[in-house]
């Protein structure tokens, strides 16, 4: 069965593989903070920055798609390990995203560098 952290990240993968930026957005805290792993340094805080970045990135990458590989939780921790296509660049990425949740809502996401 699955949990409501792993649905909370399904929802947000289907939504942005769908390029519906309000669903995106949805399952987002206002304060969402977006950092790097391990350094932990932020790259930017807040909806509506992650509403600017994502709606130019739908816009620019209109056939971009990330396949789930695995994903694992723990606690209210869920890691995705993805393989983006469709990049206007033509770039293929294998990327891994961690995501937490507090009270019903994705606060924070990591991306692996």
């Amino acid at each position: 069965m699955e949990n409501i952290y792993a649905k909370l990240a399904q929802e947000q993968l289907d939504a942005y593989n769908n390029q519906d930026i309000e669903a995106f957005l949805a399952v987002y805290s206002d304060d969402v903070e977006i950092l790097v792993f391990p350094s932990n340094e932020l790259q930017y805080k807040g909806i509506e920055l992650m509403r600017e970045r994502y709606s130019n990135l739908f816009k620019e990458n209109p056939n971009q798609h990330a396949a789930l590989l695995s994903r694992m939780t723990k606690n209210n921790i869920v890691i995705d390990h993805e393989y983006v296509t469709g990049r206007a660049n033509g770039q293929e990425v294998y990327a891994v995203a961690m995501y937490e949740v507090t009270d019903g809502k994705i606060n924070k996401v990591w991306f692996v560098k």
